[in-house]
Protein backbone atom coordinates (compact mmCIF):
# COMPACT_ATOMS: atom_id res chain seq x y z
CA UNK A 1 0.00 0.00 0.00
CA UNK A 2 0.95 3.45 -1.08
CA UNK A 3 0.29 6.55 1.10
CA UNK A 4 1.59 10.72 0.83
CA UNK A 5 0.97 11.64 5.07
CA UNK A 6 2.20 15.22 5.89
CA UNK A 7 3.88 15.67 9.05
CA UNK A 8 6.12 18.21 10.63
CA UNK A 9 5.06 20.55 7.56
CA UNK A 10 6.53 18.13 5.32
CA UNK A 11 4.86 15.66 3.06
CA UNK A 12 6.30 11.87 2.86
CA UNK A 13 5.45 9.18 0.11
CA UNK A 14 5.47 6.14 2.35
CA UNK A 15 4.76 2.26 1.71
CA UNK A 16 4.66 -0.27 4.44
CA UNK A 17 7.38 -1.36 5.77
CA UNK A 18 9.43 1.66 4.90
CA UNK A 19 11.82 3.72 7.88
CA UNK A 20 11.74 7.16 7.35
CA UNK A 21 13.21 10.20 9.49
CA UNK A 22 10.67 12.95 10.25
CA UNK A 23 10.82 16.08 12.12
CA UNK A 24 10.74 15.54 16.17
CA UNK A 25 7.18 13.81 17.80
CA UNK A 26 6.55 12.82 21.26
CA UNK A 27 6.81 8.99 22.06
CA UNK A 28 9.85 7.05 22.98
CA UNK A 29 11.25 4.00 20.98
CA UNK A 30 8.93 0.91 20.75
CA UNK A 31 5.70 3.23 20.89
CA UNK A 32 2.84 3.33 18.28
CA UNK A 33 2.19 6.96 16.79
CA UNK A 34 -0.87 7.29 13.97
CA UNK A 35 -0.82 9.79 11.50
CA UNK A 36 -4.34 11.18 10.36
CA UNK A 37 -3.36 13.66 7.93
CA UNK A 38 -3.54 11.14 4.66
CA UNK A 39 -3.30 13.13 1.43
CA UNK A 40 -3.40 9.72 -0.67
CA UNK A 41 -3.67 6.13 -0.49
CA UNK A 42 -3.15 3.39 -3.66
CA UNK A 43 -2.38 -0.29 -4.22
CA UNK A 44 1.65 -1.33 -4.34
CA UNK A 45 1.27 -0.40 -8.57
CA UNK A 46 -0.39 3.01 -7.92
CA UNK A 47 -3.93 1.47 -9.30
CA UNK A 48 -7.01 2.19 -7.53
CA UNK A 49 -5.93 5.88 -5.76
CA UNK A 50 -8.14 7.61 -3.72
CA UNK A 51 -7.26 11.64 -3.06
CA UNK A 52 -8.26 13.81 -0.38
CA UNK A 53 -9.04 17.35 -0.40
CA UNK A 54 -6.62 17.98 1.13
CA UNK A 55 -7.21 15.09 3.35
CA UNK A 56 -8.86 11.46 3.35
CA UNK A 57 -11.12 11.45 6.40
CA UNK A 58 -11.63 8.26 8.48
CA UNK A 59 -7.99 7.11 6.96
CA UNK A 60 -5.65 6.39 10.20
CA UNK A 61 -1.75 5.62 9.22
CA UNK A 62 0.30 3.91 12.23
CA UNK A 63 4.17 3.41 12.90
CA UNK A 64 6.05 2.63 15.61
CA UNK A 65 9.03 4.97 17.23
CA UNK A 66 12.45 3.31 16.60
CA UNK A 67 14.58 5.74 17.73
CA UNK A 68 14.78 9.92 18.68
CA UNK A 69 17.97 11.16 18.01
CA UNK A 70 19.85 14.76 16.35
CA UNK A 71 21.40 15.37 12.59
CA UNK A 72 24.70 16.34 12.31
CA UNK A 73 25.45 20.09 13.41
CA UNK A 74 24.60 22.63 11.07
CA UNK A 75 26.79 25.60 11.19
CA UNK A 76 26.21 28.94 10.47
CA UNK A 77 28.94 32.11 10.48
CA UNK A 78 27.68 35.87 10.24
CA UNK A 79 30.65 37.71 8.95
CA UNK A 80 31.25 41.54 7.99
CA UNK A 81 34.71 42.24 6.21
CA UNK A 82 36.84 45.40 7.67
CA UNK A 83 35.65 45.41 10.91
CA UNK A 84 36.94 42.36 12.61
CA UNK A 85 33.03 41.17 13.23
CA UNK A 86 32.37 37.20 13.02
CA UNK A 87 29.76 35.03 14.90
CA UNK A 88 29.30 31.13 14.37
CA UNK A 89 25.82 29.67 15.69
CA UNK A 90 25.52 25.79 15.49
CA UNK A 91 22.46 23.75 15.93
CA UNK A 92 21.72 20.13 15.63
CA UNK A 93 17.69 19.73 14.56
CA UNK A 94 16.12 16.69 16.22
CA UNK A 95 14.21 13.89 14.67
CA UNK A 96 12.14 10.74 14.92
CA UNK A 97 12.58 7.59 12.88
CA UNK A 98 9.90 5.70 12.57
CA UNK A 99 8.64 2.18 10.54
CA UNK A 100 5.36 2.09 8.47
CA UNK A 101 3.07 -0.46 10.07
Amino acid sequence: MLAVIATGGKQYLVKTGDTLKIEKILGEAGEKVTFDKVLLTADDNGSNAKIGAPFLSGVVLSATVVKQGKNRTVRVEKFKRKVRYHKVHGQRQRFTEVKIA
